[in-house]
């Protein structure tokens, strides 16, 4: 089984930052890919970014060059740096670890709350 525990979030003032970071324990093959997603309230969970075990990385398009995604293999752990934040990026930030070549192998963490005020 894989746990994924995410930390940072909180409470920003407008074109403040902020570094998600998701810690994942037990037991983790290669060949997986790590992803952060974000619910609004009263919107669907959306892809933030994505990036593979070798870091080829995906952004969605409207965060791109705003959100820093990376991942450091050794500690497990997965990041994302936030630069510029809008009051429209607060939501719960969830973390995700998925190997895409075996569907059903995937697994989230509980949320981190960003909450960014105007």
């Amino acid at each position: 089984q894989v746990q994924l525990v995410e930390s940072g979030g909180g409470l920003v003032l407008a074109g403040g930052s902020l570094t998600l970071s998701c810690a994942a324990s037990g037991s983790i093959s290669s060949g997986n890919t790590m992803a952060w997603y974000r619910q609004a309230p009263g919107k669907q969970r959306e892809l933030v970014a994505s990036i593979t075990s070798g870091g080829n990385t995906n952004y969605a398009d409207s965060l791109k060059g705003r959100f820093t995604i990376s991942r450091d293999n050794a500690k497990k752990t997965l990041y994302l740096q936030m630069n510029s934040l809008k009051p429209e990026d607060t939501a719960v930030y969830y973390c995700h670890l998925y190997y895409p070549r075996t569907p059903g192998y995937a697994y989230w963490g509980q949320g981190t709350q960003v909450t960014v005020s105007s």
